[in-house]
């Protein structure tokens, strides 16, 4: 048997992929208007009232999104609302998001419930 010398593993200096460093915009938009933009354009109903609340309903008017600056619940860490209903127009589940989320992470999270609009569960 013959042994043979392995090349030293070199770990890379820096990450392949970008650091947070240079996604300084994760950190930054905090307004509406990422997750305003994107239910426009999909066909929601967008409306604000004089408190400077922004209230989206899907289509099919099952989704609400609520951005809620200026509400008991912001005042709690609640800025973003998000309720589903069922065909009972009952919710069937909610989520929120504090102040600290970016938009564009809010937006995120709705653009890929959208993409997905039927079941795609097998479990189900």
């Amino acid at each position: 048997m013959t042994l043979i010398a392995a090349t030293p593993v070199q770990v890379p200096v820096a990450p392949p992929h970008a650091t947070l460093g240079d996604r300084k915009w994760l950190l930054d938009c905090h307004c509406a208007t990422p997750v305003v933009e994107l239910l426009r354009h999909k066909g929601w109903d967008v409306s604000s009232d004089p408190y400077a609340n922004v209230h989206c309903s899907s289509p099919d008017q099952l989704v609400y999104v609520g951005f809620l600056p200026e509400t008991k619940e912001a005042a709690r860490g609640e800025l973003w609302h998000i309720h589903v209903k069922d065909a009972d127009d009952k919710v069937a589940w909610s989520e929120t998001f504090g102040p600290g989320v970016p938009a564009q992470a809010v937006a995120g999270f709705l653009a890929a419930l959208i993409a997905s609009p039927n079941r795609g569960c097998p479990c189900v």
